[in-house]
């Protein structure tokens, strides 16, 4: 009889996490590889984050803090809610996780019960369905092709709620895709969501402020306040302050839901880490300028890995409004075989070859439930970018019918 529990064998380890491993083990085997599965910014914590740090542990600021939350920090975030989404929440209203995934996956333990259906639209985070399977919820994936811009489509969304539904996820800008919702597209999925009021909204606005040209943020509570009432506004430090280490992922809703959020919490990790803490009050209240600037670096990787990907024998990419991630179509190479005559017949074949061949580690699209695509991460520097597209191009063009 095993030791491990039945639950188990619902979920399956993360794709990203373990291409981002298999490269860092290629690496060290001495081979020229370049990793573009993870996402996580390259550039630095900011000097003045740091230093809240240090000031913090200097401080002594290093026992247990509220479960869910300093007072600072959740004061910070009502801030920053108030400020930039035109949301305003109580201090009773924010929970603070361990990662924006722990807020999720606390929210998911805290609502679902055997049964509850949870909607999302592929292509998707990797973690949002196993995260519903592991509360014993069932997740229902709604494919949004690239000829929907990888967006859902409210006659899709009206097409996939049924009476066991309880949470709609979006991710806007979207990991895999990039995709971001205009504030039109947006509010049509919310006028649908308004007609059904058993179905709550879980927005994840981690990459809030990774958009390019000129396209504005906006969140579902933002646009329809008539789901304020029925709505997790999921957001964290990670992306936009460079502070994937750190740990902060944040959340507001309604003080019903945020308190079982802490309950689940109490009883797993308890409080977020306290330097982590202090170091993203000073990343919500204090300079903001370097966002904007960073997110123009990304943007110009972003136009250079989209071209340079579109020369690619048999590959079509995307431009995406944001976040860091191309969603290319490896739709043209299905079929053909490699040099040493491995035939490729998914996209999980792509890059499994692509990386034994020419050392690029990207992430097949069936991880994010929709094929045959693959993610390319450009949160890294352009001259490996540069050398990573040329090295795909090459793969690309050495494939034979």
């Amino acid at each position: 009889m095993s030791i491990l529990a039945s639950r188990l064998s619902r979920i399956k380890p993360s794709p990203t996490i373990a291409v981002t491993n298999k490269a860092r083990e290629l690496k060290a085997a001495g081979r020229d590889v370049i990793g573009l599965g993870a996402g996580e910014p390259d550039f630095d914590t900011p000097d003045n984050i740091k230093e809240a740090a240090i000031k913090a542990i200097q401080a002594g600021d290093t026992k247990y803090t509220a479960v869910d939350g300093t007072p600072a920090l959740k004061k910070a975030i009502c801030a920053k809610f108030e400020r930039e989404n035109g949301l305003k929440y109580a201090p009773e209203q924010i929970t603070v996780g361990v990662g924006g995934k722990q807020v999720l996956y606390n929210a998911l333990m805290a609502t679902l019960n055997p049964g509850d259906e949870v909607i999302i639209p592929a292509p998707y985070w990797v973690s949002y369905p196993d995260m519903v399977e592991l509360a014993e919820g069932t997740p229902v994936s709604v494919p949004c092709p690239a000829e929907q811009g990888f967006k859902l489509q409210p006659a899709d969304l009206e097409k996939a709620i049924t009476p066991k539904t309880k949470w709609l996820i979006l991710n806007s800008p979207s990991n895999p895709s990039g995709a971001a919702y205009t504030y039109d597209e947006m509010k049509a999925l919310t006028d649908v969501l308004v007609k059904h009021s058993h179905v709550w909204v879980m927005s994840d606005d981690m990459y809030e402020h990774l958009l390019y040209d000129g396209l504005k943020f906006c969140t579902p509570a933002q646009v329809e306040p008539k789901l304020y009432d029925r709505t997790l506004t999921v957001n964290g430090v990670s992306k936009s302050y460079s502070m994937t280490g750190w740990r902060i992922g944040y959340a507001g809703g309604p003080k019903e839901l945020i308190k079982a959020i802490g309950v689940i919490q109490s009883q797993s990790t308890s409080n977020p880490t306290s330097i982590s803490q202090a170091a993203a009050v000073e990343a919500l209240n204090g300079p903001q300028d370097f966002i904007k600037e960073r997110a123009e670096v990304f943007k110009q990787r972003r136009d250079l890995v989209v071209s340079m990907l579109n020369q690619a024998k048999g590959l079509h990419c995307p431009r995406p409004e944001g976040a860091f991630y191309v969603y290319p179509s490896c739709a043209g190479t299905i079929g053909k075989k490699t040099e040493d005559g491995k035939v490729i017949n998914s996209d999980e074949d792509f890059v499994t070859c692509l990386l034994e061949t020419e050392g690029v580690a990207v992430v097949q699209g069936s991880a994010f439930g929709l094929a045959p695509h693959f993610r390319i991460s450009y949160a890294t520097s352009t001259q490996e970018l540069e050398e990573a597209c040329k090295r795909i191009q090459r793969f690309c063009a050495s494939l034979k019918d």
